[in-house]
């Protein structure tokens, strides 16, 4: 959701990126040795790592805080935690808030359908359906994206090997969910739930793709700023659909913190360093490896039962992500900068 990184220009820029998998217009391409010298201290590989095990063990943060709080509260702490640690990193770096009511409308929606709509649908999912089946659900989010751009973004249209990669890796899905026994003892609405939530995540990119591409607003602003409305909407709507907690029990409370500064702050400021460097699609593929995570601590933590297909599964799963990876090493070549469109980057 990986090519050497497109250095990020001041906040005053018009070069910066939006809070979404995608990368902007650059009205200037920079110098090969200034973007040398901005080149990221760690791998881009090393941080993909990262970013798959915070969101991999997010599942179960989530399944451990519905413990003890409603779904909505488990979706509020989360952003509360999320947002602080967006707000501290743009304290230390100066960053400015939007300045347009239309930058803030659109975050608005942004805030939606990225951060207030799929976290509470996983949470309520998650009352209902293992935290392991959550995380195989997220991994379907690639492949809604995939195929939304080709009816709404006619400039990203998947490559053949990205084609072959996704559907490896939703055929690896399958072989987890355990598709030849037609999906006996799975509840039905929990899983719905969970792969509506997936199929949020790339509405709201393409809708910020269209909107906020080359807003001159820098990109942990715009972040922060999304992140910032999610927690409105969400404080707004849960006082009507649950009652105050009785009290903090700490184990939930502990796991709403981490999900929220770990899973939503510091996730965040992975993800779209990723993007800018790589660009949407191969950044994106980190919901790939979230399953195998997810499956991993569901079943060692949370004593979530595993049968021979889960792992099987997974091994699908890593080879399609690692399919769809190997093409993004054809881009070394190309130079260090998008071309100047309206539309964003063309994808390897």
């Amino acid at each position: 959701m990986t090519a050497p990184a497109v250095p990020t220009e001041p906040a005053s820029s018009t070069a910066n990126v939006p809070p979404a998998p995608t990368r902007t217009a650059i009205t200037a391409a920079p110098a090969p040795a200034a973007a040398s010298a901005r080149r990221p201290v760690l791998d881009w590989r090393i941080r993909f790592g990262a970013l798959s095990l915070i969101w991999g063990f997010s599942f179960l943060l989530i399944k451990v805080g519905t413990e003890g709080y409603a779904p909505f509260q488990v979706t509020l702490g989360r952003l509360l935690a999320g947002t602080a640690v967006l707000a501290v990193a743009m304290v230390v770096r100066r960053e400015r808030l939007p300045r347009t009511a239309r930058t803030w409308g659109h975050l608005a929606v942004a805030a939606f359908f990225l951060n207030a709509l799929p976290f509470s649908l996983f949470a309520y999912s998650e009352l209902t359906i293992p935290s392991t089946l959550a995380g195989i659900c997220n991994a379907t989010s690639p492949l809604w994206g995939m195929a939304l751009s080709l009816v709404a973004l006619s400039e990203d249209r998947p490559t053949r090997r990205r084609v072959a990669g996704l559907g490896l890796g939703f055929l690896g899905v399958l072989t987890v969910l355990g598709a030849w026994q037609g999906f006996s003892g799975l509840d039905f609405s929990g899983t719905a739930m969970a792969l509506l939530a997936s199929l949020s995540y790339p509405i709201g990119w393409i809708y910020v793709r269209r909107t906020l591409a080359g807003s001159g607003t820098s990109t942990l602003a715009l972040t922060g700023s999304q992140l910032f409305l999610g927690t409105v909407q969400i404080a707004l709507v849960t006082p009507l659909f649950t009652a105050a907690p009785d009290g903090f029990p700490l184990l939930p409370t502990l796991a709403v913190v981490a999900l929220g500064a770990l899973g939503t702050g510091l996730a965040v400021l992975l993800q779209y360093g990723l993007v800018e460097e790589v660009g949407p699609t191969t950044a994106q593929m980190v919901t790939y490896f979230i399953p195998v995570i997810a499956t991993a601590a569901g079943v060692a933590v949370l004593g979530e039962q595993l049968s021979w297909n889960t792992p099987v599964g997974a091994l699908i799963v890593l080879a399609g992500a690692a399919l769809t990876q190997s093409r993004a090493r054809t881009r070394k070549p190309a130079p260090r900068s998008w071309p100047a469109t309206r539309q964003g980057p063309r994808q390897p």
